[in-house]
């Protein structure tokens, strides 16, 4: 009956989800109407004497209250009343609420229900379809964290402490519900959300009732870019708008958005703002009135008067305010009743529509020590002042512990507290703080605070079923899941833990995000003292760990640990016994101990193991004796060696050497110098005992090293591969020993210790410096290993990173050197350690030293030294006893000198807030060994950056060294200065460096253009000077120098050697490293291409030319190589056929040809094809010429290669390039083709191939025998290159005997570049014209074409065309010589007339012929189709196609398989001379009345061919004339878009297709369907994800949505996109979520793929979805499928569950029926047969199942079985008749 109800309702509605409803505001009465009233009725019982009496004591009673109120200036809770007004920022997004930040330290939340009506809407429409909107913008879309928004208060509820929550509402009928349509004026700045998009813009609900917003499109632009992101705005969009124009008296408005107009919006008296609608965010102009200590008194719009409290004054000008100052301030909040209005001078504040950018506060949880009071403010709280300058606040609650113990004398200004940041607000831009002893001393505040792995205290809050709940702090509180109530699980928890019990946890995962947090109250995880595994990276080989079992499976155990790190222990890693059932010996949830085999972090694999050997338990006391290595010391003594100490607490004496002070060799020097007797340092490392002495180490890089595990404690656990931390032990003539923590050390040869050449080790490392070294080799029988330093090898992370590291602990330790100075006595070395970096001071100028640098006097300290370098003068004259301003650069505390500088760039820096990772230009000001400070460009602000980016990184040559005065560019990393005064940054690229300018005299420094030019005409070296210098590089065609002055200069390859022999390579014979001494015969200084105000900066010197061989014992002046000359004098001294020296430089792959350089300013290419006779060497030159070493050796060519250079007209290019390199000559060089001799592969060919030499058309006769190459198969024959300047063309008559029927066999069998003979038929040298041929008969080669092809011989065509020679020898030469001379111009003019006639009668035969052959084909075509329905009737197909097509066109066949259109044939130059033969044949009449007649046949055959029903289209034409005829026939349609699919013509299908959408009628869904099916179909195929995309979207928009899904699924499915097709499903679910077919149509898919366990997951899921009623017809759906694709025995066991439930669904029985007699056995169908017939069904119905039973008896029973079943239905109805009859 249930069921008959859910088939068949019998009325009523159906019971809907009810939608989410906005909570019913209260409605407030009008002040007005309300207490008037009640006051007058009072006032009616009580005398007037009494009632003044009465009024003057309330006055008096209210008057202190009303002070308290005014001193406090803060909003208060209470305070608050519902329908306020007030400015907030948003805080926090969630997804369906807003935290939002109110002023004076209050949160409000915005419930989603509460943005808009609009909105709002939206919501319940989702709710009641149950499935989410494209149209429906999640809350994170719409706001964003430090947007100003208007709200109203809605309610203040109260919750179980007594406290109050604010309910917020941004809705504009309640913010600006107090305007009225009247009272709108253009230029007010109001609040509203999108309620709607048109076609022209948007309609803005702005609260006002009676008033439409629009604002246009154009209005909203800029702020969809700049604030929107390039996104349209969407409904519910809250957007703050500038009314432009009022319509109607406000009946409608014009907004804008444009953001520069909204920011300098401001509220004036002629809008006619009152008490009543004064909104909160307008920026109004005020006069102070009174100043208090407590805030301000402010007067604005003419008349009305506001407050503006202590948290909202300027910070930078509290205590400067006075009375009848002008000043700028926003309305923060409006009272509703008692119209109070309160205000804020923040800056943020005054530009509306900007978002406020500080949101947190980076000490949030950090606790302070000795924070001074600035104000105390009674009844409201007190401000404090951070050490960072900054204003906090807290709360009078947050003072004390409790009330009892708060006492207001300890905050008077000055005094010191111990207190906490909680939190940050940012409406009031100030730190909250709390001296609460309980919120100090509480070890967790935030979610952030807490990480995974700890143990945590707590009470137990509540109960459920999915586990307990522990209130961890006030705001904090975790999940115990029940399967973590303990070791074992427990049935009943509320017996082993009661409400507030206190529990000891353990965090599993920590979410601060989601503010999520699970723990565990296993006692053996809990009490566990091996290390908890809270990250893959952290799990090390042979680590031991508990965790616990997650999951059991066949291959094995899941364990779970800390932070969801989760691995697996195979079957084999059980225990020590095979175990082959893993469930019966384990259960999920028990704890376990497991050693890691191995962890893959990137993967987060890891293979763990239950089997645990022993000595793995003696892992932990290793441990522990790690940690005992560090200890604390106390300074005793200084020796030579360092520092002798005591360790403590036992005073155990001991050494720290000087050179593990720290990992900075220079840091190291300076920690000894200023340590101390009596100094403690922290954490020091105990190293080795050597001589009865323990010697320590203080390197931080060591101590992080054996903290984390990476020390290797004996020498079998050195692996090759491992990156170690350690120092130098000692330095020696072939390496350096390396000495790790644990005493155990390898050595690193000289050849692995840098990636450059290293002379002299001790220019690179010095003893006991820090180093990181890889293992290369390990001997373990000989305990010893060889380790590389070289950076290639050790630097793994970002360099970035580690060069930033670096830096950041050398300033550390400099600034902890500052602290032990701060401690001294000495006037001096406080007076040293006060000074920072960019401090600027008045100094005296005290005298002059022999350098050139300034000495100055401070006057104050004694024996303090403040030196500027002729550099830092900046140029100025100064004298002895002049007193000027300048800026500390570097304080060297070691020497008690002071750096300084006196440049104006950095005296008047401008201070600018530094955004980080910006890219900016810095000068350097000052070197250090590891650091450089450099000044900004832009401001003159000082950075530092490192000079080395690793521990390695030691060693630079002089050209790479840094120099004062460099020009560099740098990325900053740090906003703020560090300790030092320094802003952090790095080098971005050594490319960009620029040198510095030689020093100006200070006289001439303000002479800029002088200066420039006599930097770029006076020379740098002399030409002819000899210079030595050392070899910094080698290039292919060049070497690198550095001279001794520091300039760079280079050596050509031509220059090395005065004889370049074959096989060798000049630049071989120098080695980086080497001195070299040369001769100077060039230079050259550019400029770039900045301004002329950077000119001087941008001055790099060209590097000087060099020269090494003899050009340093001539004289060169003489040398006319060496003199300047013009690009054409140096072209003179080379000429065609002269021998010459290249040196390979590149092969242009673009050009294809090979560059070359002669000179260092000539430079030649030779073509690909000209590179060598071997057709194999000139497809890969690259290889054989460049890259390929082994084909060197065997044509004995090194990097100079002999060539000859036949130039007739050279190409020469003259490219004066202005990049500052140098002007280069670019000489067209080719090879002629008996020169092979230096380019040959092959050198043991004895016999050599002679080609005469051409040059010109001079060279060539006819009749002769030359070689070349291919270069082009064109319409007009095939072109033959035969010289660099010479091509000729060959016409397809003359180049092979055979008659090829496709172009295609040309490009195979003539590939271009492919050598060749022709023979030289005729030549026309006055038109330059060169005709040869390549048939057997001329060349006496084999034809070009093999006889394999099998090609017809072209003599059987020419057999018809002989009869006319002449004709053809005239036409030749009327080709060839055709303009020669006017005598013979008439007789070409007869000669043309006679071939036109021979061209008519040519085609008319030709005409003829066409027709026999289209009459044989269509013959033949005839009976092919005749014998392809023989074949079509006999066979059946065994799959039926989606779409059959008489064409035969399959939609699944891929683009390759299509066969090409064939191309139009070109018409050789022969065709000409056979249609001359041709035209001999002459028609008579006869023969002109038979073409007649016929053409008029040929004409009634297609007539009535058109007339067959049977016949097919065989053109486009055809077709059209079809589709004409039938536009509606789909079928039509779809093979005429086969019949362009078959020629491959994709476009033209394509259009088809568009045409076939247009032209059928609307009416004909199922006809447009099949069409878009085509094209979906075409698009799949050969098209791409976008345009089937496309097509998809246009034809949901045509068809039926659903029937277009389905047909898309289909192509995806058959085209194996499963991929696809699963994503496709997914979209259809949700659309189409109550449709059943969808879901079964994605379970037959599923079962398709073979993915059971998703179909039944699919399966539980469509019952969240349909409705009730469709549920059994989805089970036996899905069963069926089952039967049909998965398995038969889940398909039974949903048949009889859905029976069980279902007796009497007779429907279901019948399926259940057929699909046992399908796929059962006929034991199974008898036995449902008997079940089914003894049911309690209506006659009816029992009938069918008998006529069902006796059938299948029938068919597959015998004799007794039938006559069974007709027994039992016999008996069935004589006991229904019996039970009638009753």
């Amino acid at each position: 009956m249930a069921s008959q109800e859910d088939s068949f309702p019998r009325g009523g509605s159906k019971k809907k989800a009810h939608p989410v409803k906005a909570p019913q505001q209260p409605i407030e009465h009008d002040n007005l109407f309300d207490i008037p009233t009640e006051e007058g009725s009072r006032k009616r019982k009580r005398n007037p004497e009494q009632a003044a009496k009465n009024k003057r004591s309330k006055t008096e009673k209210k008057e202190p209250s009303k002070s308290e109120a005014e001193q406090s200036g803060i909003l208060s809770i209470e305070v608050l009343s519902e329908g306020m007004r007030l400015l907030g920022c948003v805080k926090e997004v969630n997804n369906l609420e807003l935290v939002i930040s109110l002023p004076n330290d209050l949160w409000g939340y915005v419930q989603a229900t509460n943005i808009c009506d609009a909105y709002t809407k939206k919501l319940n429409e989702q709710v009641d379809r149950e499935e989410p909107l494209e149209d429906l913008a999640p809350l994170s879309k719409l706001f964003q964290p430090g947007m100003l928004v208007r709200c109203a208060v809605s309610s203040l509820k109260s919750t179980s402490k007594k406290n109050k929550s604010i309910k917020l509402s941004l809705n504009p009928k309640d913010v600006n519900g107090v305007l009225s349509p009247a009272a709108l004026k253009p230029g007010m700045l109001l609040t509203g959300t999108v309620d709607s998009v048109e076609d022209h813009g948007y309609l803005v609900d702005i609260g006002v009732g009676g008033t439409k917003a629009f604002l246009p499109w154009q209005k909203e632009q800029e702020y969809v870019k700049q604030k929107n992101k390039g996104t349209k705005l969407q409904v519910g969009q809250y957007l703050n708008c500038l009314i432009e124009e009022v319509k109607g008296n406000g009946g409608s408005v014009r907004l804008s958005t444009i953001q520069s107009e909204v920011s300098a919006a401001i509220a004036t008296e002629e809008q006619n703002w009152t008490l009543d609608n004064l909104l909160p965010g307008l920026v109004v102009k005020a006069q102070v009135q009174k100043v208090t200590p407590y805030g301000l008194s402010l007067s604005f719009l003419s008349s009305f008067t506001g407050l503006v409290d202590f948290m909202h004054l300027d910070s930078k000008k509290t205590g400067h305010y006075f009375q009848t100052q002008m000043v700028r301030a926003c309305i923060l909040s409006v009272h509703p009743r008692t119209k109070s209005v309160r205000l804020t001078l923040h800056s943020s504040f005054l530009q509306a529509g900007r978002p406020i950018t500080r949101l947190c506060h980076h000490l949030i949880g950090a606790v302070l020590n000795d924070v001074p009071v600035q104000s105390f403010y009674t009844k409201a709280g007190a401000t404090f002042r951070l050490k960072d300058g900054s204003l906090a606040y807290a709360r009078i609650r947050h003072l004390s512990q409790t009330e009892k113990s708060f006492k207001p004398e300890k905050f008077k200004p000055g005094n010191l507290h111990r207190c906490r940041v909680i939190d940050f607000s940012p409406m009031d831009d100030l730190a909250l703080l709390s001296l609460k002893t309980s919120i100090i001393e509480a070890p967790f505040l935030r979610y952030h605070d807490i990480q995974p792995g700890q143990i945590v205290k707590g009470k137990v809050f509540t109960l459920r079923s999915y586990g307990m709940i522990v209130k961890v702090t006030e705001q904090i509180k975790g999940l115990v899941p029940t399967l973590h109530l303990a070791d074992v699980q427990i049935r009943n928890p509320q017996k082993k833990y009661r409400v507030q019990d206190e529990v000891k946890c353990r965090v599993l995962m920590c979410d601060p995000e989601n503010k999520k947090l699970l723990m565990t109250l296993k006692k053996t995880l809990v009490e566990s003292s091996l290390p908890a595994l809270t990250n893959y990276k952290e799990a090390k080989p042979d680590l031991q760990t508990h965790g616990f079992i997650s999951s059991i499976k066949d291959c094995g155990c899941i364990v779970k640990f800390y932070n969801d790190v989760r691995g697996l222990v195979p079957q084999r890693e059980l225990g020590a016994q095979p175990i082959s059932a893993p469930e019966e010996v384990f259960y999920v949830g028990q704890v376990v101990k497991v050693t890691v085999l191995k962890s893959e972090p990137e993967q987060e694999r890891m293979l763990l193991s239950f089997r645990l050997s022993n000595d793995k338990e003696m892992e932990s006391t290793a441990q522990s004796q790690k940690k005992a290595m560090l200890v604390d010391v106390k300074v005793k003594k200084k020796t030579e060696k360092g520092l002798e100490v005591s360790i403590l607490p036992d005073d155990i004496s001991a050494l720290l050497p000087t050179t593990h002070l720290s990992d900075n060799v220079t840091n190291s020097q300076l920690l000894c110098y200023w340590l101390q007797a009596g100094d403690i340092l922290h954490k020091v490392l105990c190293l080795s005992h050597s001589d009865g002495h323990i010697v320590l180490c203080r390197k931080p890089a060591l101590i992080s090293a054996v903290e984390s595990g990476q020390d290797p404690k004996v020498f079998s656990e050195f692996q090759p591969g491992m990156l170690l931390t350690g120092f130098v032990k000692s330095i020696k003539a072939y390496g350096i020993f390396v000495q790790f923590p644990s005493g155990l050390s390898g050595l690193a040869p000289k050849s692995a210790l840098s990636d450059k050449f290293v002379t002299t080790i001790s220019d690179h490392f010095v003893e006991g410096q820090t180093v990181v070294a890889k293992v290369t080799n390990v001997d373990e029988e000989k305990q010893r290993m060889l380790l590389s330093l070289r950076l290639s090898d050790v630097s793994q992370e970002d360099t970035t990173a580690s060069s930033l590291t670096l830096l950041s602990q050398c300033l550390e330790e400099l600034q902890g050197v500052r602290s032990l100075m701060s401690s001294r006595d000495s006037v001096l070395t406080q007076t040293l350690a006060e000074m920072t970096p960019g401090l600027l001071v008045d100094l005296v100028v005290q005298d002059m030293s022999s350098d050139g640098s300034l000495v100055f006097s401070n006057g104050s300290v004694p024996g303090l030294v403040l030196r500027a370098s002729k550099y830092h003068q900046g140029g100025k004259a100064v004298d002895p006893g002049q007193r000027t301003k300048a800026v500390i650069l570097h304080v060297d505390t070691q020497k008690s000198e002071v750096h300084v500088s006196l440049r104006q760039e950095l005296v008047n820096r401008k201070v600018k807030q530094l955004k980080k990772d910006t890219e900016h230009r810095a000068v350097i000001e000052h070197l250090e060994k590891t650091f450089a400070i450099a000044s900004l460009v832009e401001t003159g602000q000082l950075i530092a950056f490192p000079v080395a980016s690793h521990l390695n990184d030691t060693f630079r040559f002089d050209s790479e060294k840094l120099q004062v005065g460099q020009g560099v560019s740098v990325i900053i990393k740090s906003t703020k200065p560090c300790d030092i005064g320094l802003f952090l940054a790095v080098e971005s690229s050594v490319k960009k460096r620029t040198p510095a300018l030689p020093s100006v005299a200070p006289e001439s420094a303000g002479q800029d253009p002088g200066v420039v030019s006599e930097l770029l005409e006076k020379p740098t070296l002399p030409i002819g000077e000899m210079v030595t210098g050392t070899v910094k590089s080698i290039k292919a065609t060049h070497v690198i120098v550095t001279l001794e002055n520091g300039l760079t200069g280079y050596i050509h390859a031509s220059q090395i050697l005065d004889d370049v022999s074959h096989g060798t390579h000049p630049t071989t014979t120098l080695k980086v490293g080497n001195p070299v001494t040369a001769r100077v015969i060039g230079q050259r200084t550019w400029l770039t291409h900045k301004l002329a105000s950077s000119l001087i900066k941008s001055i790099i010197l060209f590097p000087i030319c060099l020269c090494a061989n003899s050009e340093l014992e001539k004289n060169i002046s003489s040398d006319p190589s060496t003199q300047s000359s013009s690009p054409t004098e140096k072209l003179k001294q080379y000429f065609p056929g002269q021998t010459v020296v290249c040196f390979m430089r590149k092969f242009n792959v673009i050009k294809k040809w090979l560059e070359v350089e002669i000179t260092s300013d000539i430079r030649g290419r030779i073509p690909q094809l000209l590179t060598s006779l071997s057709f194999k060497v000139c497809v890969s030159v690259t290889s054989f010429f460049l890259c390929n070493p082994s084909i060197c050796r065997q044509s004995s060519l090194g990097a100079g290669i002999q060539i000859v250079c036949p130039i007739d007209r050279p190409r020469v290019s003259l490219s004066h390039r202005k990049n500052g390199t140098k002007s280069s000559l670019e000489l067209s060089l080719s090879l002629s083709l008996p020169l092979s001799l230096s380019f040959r592969t092959n050198p043991k060919m004895k016999s050599k191939i002679e080609d005469p030499e051409v040059t010109s058309m001079k060279d060539i006769k006819e009749g002769q025998l030359l070689r070349g190459y291919v270069e082009a198969i064109k319409k007009q024959g095939i072109f033959f290159r035969i010289s660099p300047t010479l091509v000729g063309r060959v016409k397809y008559q003359h180049v092979t005997t055979y008659l090829p029927f496709d172009r295609a066999l040309y490009q195979t069998y003539l590939p271009e570049g492919k050598l060749l003979s022709a023979k030289v038929l005729r030549v026309n040298r006055k038109q330059n014209l060169l005709y040869l041929s390549f048939l057997p008969k001329d060349t006496g080669k084999p034809d070009v074409f093999p006889e394999s092809l099998g090609l017809p011989p072209r003599d059987q065509e020419r057999e018809l065309l002989s009869n006319q020679p002449k004709k053809k020898r005239k036409l030749e030469q009327e080709e060839e010589d055709h303009g020669a001379s006017e005598t013979k111009k008439k007789q070409q003019l007869k000669e043309k007339k006679e071939k036109k006639q021979l061209m008519k009668e040519k085609k008319e035969k030709q005409k003829q012929l066409m027709k026999e052959e289209k009459e044989k084909q269509k013959q033949l075509m005839k009976e092919k189709k005749k014998k392809q329905k023989q074949l079509k009737k006999q066979t059946k197909p065994t799959e039926v196609p989606r779409l059959q097509l008489s064409s035969g066109f399959a939609w699944d066949v891929s683009l390759d398989t299509l066969a090409p259109a064939m191309p139009p044939r070109e018409d050789s130059s022969d065709s000409e001379d056979e249609e001359a033969s041709q035209a001999t044949l002459k028609k008579s009449k006869k023969g002109k009345e038979l073409e007649k007649q016929e053409a008029e046949k040929e004409l009634s055959r297609i007539e009535a061919a058109l007339m067959d029903p049977n016949w097919k289209p065989e053109t486009a034409d055809d077709f059209d004339r079809l589709v004409l005829s039938s536009p509606n026939s789909s079928i039509l349609w779809l093979q005429y878009m086969a019949f362009h699919l078959h020629a491959t013509e994709i476009e033209k299908a394509r259009a088809v297709a568009e045409r076939a959408l247009k032209s059928i009628s609307f009416r004909e869904e199922q006809e447009k369907l099949n069409v878009w099916v085509a094209l979906m179909n075409l698009e799949n195929m050969y098209g791409s994800k976008e345009t089937l995309t496309k097509v998809f979207e246009r034809a949901v928009q045509y068809c039926e949505p659903l029937k277009v899904y389905f047909q898309l699924a289909d192509i995806y499915t058959k085209s194996e996109k499963y991929q696809a097709a699963e994503e496709l499903y997914s979209r259809m679910l949700k659309r189409f979520r109550q449709e059943k077919t969808v879901w079964i149509r994605y379970g037959a898919f599923l079962l398709q793929r073979g993915q059971a366990d998703a179909n039944h997951r699919l399966l539980q899921r469509s019952f969240n979805c349909l409705p009730q009623k469709e549920h059994v017809d989805v089970i036996s759906k899905f069963a069926q499928l089952e039967f049909q694709l998965g398995d038969a025995e889940r398909a039974k066991a949903m048949f009889e569950t859905t029976l069980s439930s279902y007796p009497k669904r007779t429907d279901v029985w019948s399926v259940y029926i057929d699909m046992i007699i399908k796929y059962g056995s006929q034991k199974e169908a008898r036995d449902i047969f008997e079940r089914v017939v003894h049911l309690s069904l209506a006659p009816k119905r029992m009938k069918f199942f008998f006529k069902r039973y006796l059938d299948y008896e029938k068919q597959h029973g015998t004799a007794e079985t039938v006559q069974a079943v007709k027994e039992k239905a016999l008996a069935y109805v004589e006991a229904t008749g019996t039970l009638a009859e009753s």
